[in-house]
């Protein structure tokens, strides 16, 4: 008895221990968040006889895996060690190797798993090939291990990418008042702070009338995120109505411009940082458009637009995530609703449920999901 409860607690341990590398994996894949799409994010330990040998994350598509470049970074044979990683590893060759191959062939003896790869092309072959080389796979799932790939998620099984509305509103839901003017509601800690979602999306999408009225540059000015890859910015423009020298279509960072079939901006000379694709039916076509993104390689998308394009993806449904910065601030009647929606009856309201509640400054940020 005295035996099987030793065990049992040992086991309790090594699970426990198992989830504290884990977790630092997916702080380390976080590292790799801004850079590394269409591919997901990353973090890989190795361990052996109480010391981490190597640790690597994934930086950019095309580069080594996470699981390599822990290896790269081991300065002893990791002959015999255990390998922790946030997300199963590869079963194929493409840009580069195979990382459970790599693994294979460096000799490891255990592999944990935070979160198996939704990727049909992986989808547990990559566990497979490790157990048919005699290697030990232990999966221990973690919310934030999916949470880190979740863009990556949708975009490889929904062929379409996450979307996330960004809006900034005052305590009776307002982002301007009559005239137009809306800066600023927040204060400047939660203006920061939006630049931290602007680095983690692969493209933000606003509307030409928010061109036509802010002339916005939707461009990363944080320090703080200077290795982030530059998002594409997305207009939507049924009529080819935005001025030729809006800040939005000025480089080095990539313009989008959506329009309607048959119609567009003709004068605007075609370069290697502005393009323009023109659906059947606009920007009114929210599905086109995130398969266009999805195809592009985007994990990850965030909107900021006007009420007209806020409510356009209310009413359709597609969007994962909003987050609604609330300014201690009331604007009164005559202000600008922050979504253009009619709702004739409270049951029919659109209903969102709240995942986090933190103060930016002296503003609120609500993260909410459908």
């Amino acid at each position: 008895m005295k035996y099987k409860n030793s065990t049992a607690q040992t086991l309790v341990s090594m699970l426990a221990s198992d989830r504290i590398f884990l977790q630092a994996c997916v702080e380390l894949a976080a590292k790799g968040q801004m850079t590394c799409a269409p591919n997901p994010p990353v973090g890989c330990i190795i361990w052996r006889d109480g010391e981490v040998l190597g640790r690597g994350f994934h930086a950019r598509a095309g580069s080594g895996h996470a699981e390599v470049n822990a290896l790269s970074d081991a300065a002893a044979e990791v002959r015999g060690a255990t390998v922790f990683v946030s997300l199963e590893p590869c079963s194929f060759v493409g840009r580069t190797p195979a990382c459970a191959q790599s693994l294979i062939d460096a000799g490891v003896a255990r592999v944990v798993v935070a979160a198996v790869d939704p990727n049909p092309q992986v989808a547990g072959q990559g566990i497979r090939m490790l157990r048919d080389a005699g290697i030990a796979v232990d999966v221990v799932e973690l919310a934030s291990a999916k949470e880190c790939i979740q863009g990556f998620a949708k975009r490889i099984t929904q062929q379409r990418p996450w979307v996330r509305i960004k809006t900034a509103a005052s305590l009776d839901g307002s982002v301007a008042l009559a005239n137009g003017a809306s800066q600023w509601i927040t204060g400047s800690a939660a203006r920061a702070d939006v630049q931290y979602w602007r680095a983690r999306s692969d493209a933000i999408i606003t509307g030409v009338g928010s061109v036509i009225a802010d002339d916005p540059r939707l461009t990363l000015r944080d320090a703080n995120y200077a290795h982030a890859t530059a998002p594409l910015r997305v207009v939507l423009d049924s009529h080819g109505r935005i001025p030729s020298g809006a800040q939005i279509l000025q480089g080095p960072a990539a313009t989008l411009l959506v329009h309607q079939r048959g119609r567009g901006s003709s004068e605007l000379a075609a370069g290697d940082h502005v393009q323009q694709v023109h659906l059947a039916d606009g920007p009114r076509d929210l599905d086109g458009l995130l398969v266009e993104l999805g195809q592009r390689g985007c994990n990850e998308v965030l909107i900021e637009a006007g009420p007209a394009v806020v409510g356009s993806f209310l009413q359709s449904g597609l969007w994962d995530e909003w987050i609604a910065y609330v300014a201690p601030k009331v604007l009164g009647a005559d202000s600008q609703s922050m979504a253009d929606l009619v709702v004739s009856h409270l049951p029919d309201a659109h209903q969102a449920r709240l995942v986090q509640s933190v103060q930016i400054g002296d503003d609120l940020r609500l993260t909410l999901r459908p």
